[in-house]
Order: structure tokens, then C-alpha cells, then sequence
């Protein structure tokens, strides 16, 4: 049996910090080595079983990745912006693997990452599902035939605690379109419609967003023509679909060399 991945996953005890850790734990392939959470939660200190009863007496969450006791091969970070980029810095200084599934990241700070990962080997993906990395190939194909005379928009609905809007892989579907145009999505993209706003310019790009319960995911594109219209729908039932990317994204990791991958590059969908 090959060596397991031991993971350290920051923010473990937030919803997808929990979520990674339990799936960890029903892997052979992987094991946990480490948690962290931010310096002022109150579970700082205490192990994850009496912080948030999961099956692990014997890991300490930790205020940092510095106070990690030992060696460990990948951090995974399912976090925020400012935290994400601190691991990313940690990385970059340590040589460590990192798996990166934040979103709404800012030009500057993706610019960030990518000088410093030519430091260390990284995959930073605003959607770590295969089914939605499956999307991005068919968008850009469907994008390709569907070049002229149909109008694209993109709908999005998460749960109500996500931060950012719209999401990140909504903004990656949008890219992948704009590409396909060769249009600029800083000048094209609609982000809201009120009042008389004058007909649908044909290069728009309309990206909406929705928020609404416990949804964990759904995106449509939606390829208007006359007389006919074309939907590619991805649904995600729960985060689980997200961390099992993560995880594979963590072994897949182990044999790159340094440098900056998406899931694309993991799944062999690069065009």
C-alpha cells in the first residue's frame, strides 16, 4: 500500500474544515497530521474531539501552522482571502504542498500567489469538484460552437453564510466564456438589472447571483439562441464533492513539481 498523504487543514473546525477532517478520517489514503484554527477561537488549544467531536483525541488545534508538532506533506485551506494567503506565504517560506479552495482572492493577491508559487507546488482552484471542473470543458466547447447569435448568462445560489458574489466558480465559468469570445469580462460582465435598462447588448455576459438556505451549490449556464436555449447545470447535493477534489488534488500533488495548478491540470482537462 502506498504512504498516506498526511494533511494539515486550516480552519478545521469551520463547515468545510469539519467536513474535510471527517472525510480524512474515512480514508485510507490520507491522514491527518494537523489542525488550525484563527488565534481567537475559543477552540484553540483543545483537541478536535472536545472542540467539535471529531474522531481525533489526539490532534491539538494549533493558532498557526508554525505551531504544527512535526512533518507533514500538504496543507488544505478552505478559508478566507487574508487567511489563505498567510498559508500561502507559509508554503511559499517552507516548501510545503498546499491545496487552495478559497475564493474571492483580489487581483493583487492572485498575482501574490502565483510569484510565490514557483516556490513550492500549489493548487489553487475556486472549485474543487469534477463534476463542475467537467462544466469548464463543455462551457468552453459549447462556448466555441455557440459563437454567434446566443446570448450567455450564468446563475448562481449558494447557502446564506457564503461571503463573496458572485462565486468563484461563477466568475470562472464567466472567464471561460469571455475567453472563448475573446471579450474583455471587465467590460462585458452584467452583474445586476433594475429598472429600464435598454435592450440585452448582444456581448453582455450576465452573471446573477442568489442566495437562499442551506444550498451548497448550483450553477446554470444558459445559452439563449432564437427558438432555442441551451442549459449546462451542475448541482452539488453537499460539500462532499468539494473535499473529495481536495483530497485527490492533495495525492495528485505529491509527484508536481513547484509551480501554480488548477483542477484542470489535476483532472487532465487542459485543452
Amino acid at each position: 500500500m502506498e504512504k498516506s498523504v498526511s494533511c494539515v487543514v486550516v480552519g478545521a473546525t469551520g463547515r468545510m474544515g469539519q467536513r474535510i477532517c471527517s472525510l480524512i478520517a474515512e480514508s485510507d489514503e490520507h491522514r491527518l497530521a494537523g489542525a488550525t484554527e484563527s488565534a481567537h477561537s475559543d477552540h484553540v488549544g483543545k483537541n478536535l474531539q472536545e472542540a467539535v467531536g471529531l474522531p481525533y483525541d489526539d490532534i491539538v488545534i494549533h493558532a498557526s501552522l508554525e505551531e504544527i508538532p512535526g512533518d507533514f506533506d500538504v496543507i488544505i485551506d478552505f478559508t478566507f482571502p487574508d487567511v489563505s494567503m498567510e498559508t500561502i506565504r507559509f508554503a511559499g517560506s517552507k516548501g510545503k504542498r498546499a491545496v487552495i479552495g478559497t475564493t474571492g482572492f483580489s487581483q493583487e493577491q492572485l498575482q501574490e500567489i502565483e510569484r510565490l508559487s514557483s516556490s513550492f507546488p500549489c493548487v489553487c482552484a475556486p472549485n474543487m469538484s469534477r463534476g463542475v471542473n467537467t462544466l469548464f470543458k463543455l462551457v468552453q466547447e459549447a462556448a466555441a460552437l455557440l459563437n454567434e447569435g446566443y446570448d450567455t448568462e450564468i446563475v448562481e445560489i449558494h447557502h446564506r453564510y457564503k461571503k463573496d458574489a458572485p462565486s468563484g466558480t461563477a466568475l470562472r465559468l464567466a472567464e471561460i466564456v469571455a475567453d472563448s469570445y475573446g471579450r474583455d469580462l471587465s467590460k462585458v460582465g452584467v452583474y445586476e438589472r433594475k429598472g429600464v435598462t435598454g435592450e440585452r447588448k448582444p456581448e453582455d455576459i450576465g452573471i446573477q447571483t442568489l442566495r437562499a438556505g442551506d444550498v451548497a451549490g448550483e450553477h446554470t449556464v444558459v445559452f439563449g439562441g432564437l427558438g432555442e436555449r441551451l442549459e449546462l447545470v451542475h448541482r452539488a447535493h453537499s460539500r462532499d464533492c468539494f473535499v473529495q477534489g481536495a483530497l485527490y488534488a492533495a495525492r495528485w500533488l505529491q509527484q508536481q513539481p513547484n509551480g501554480l495548478y488548477d483542477m484542470q491540470d489535476v483532472l487532465g482537462l487542459r485543452s
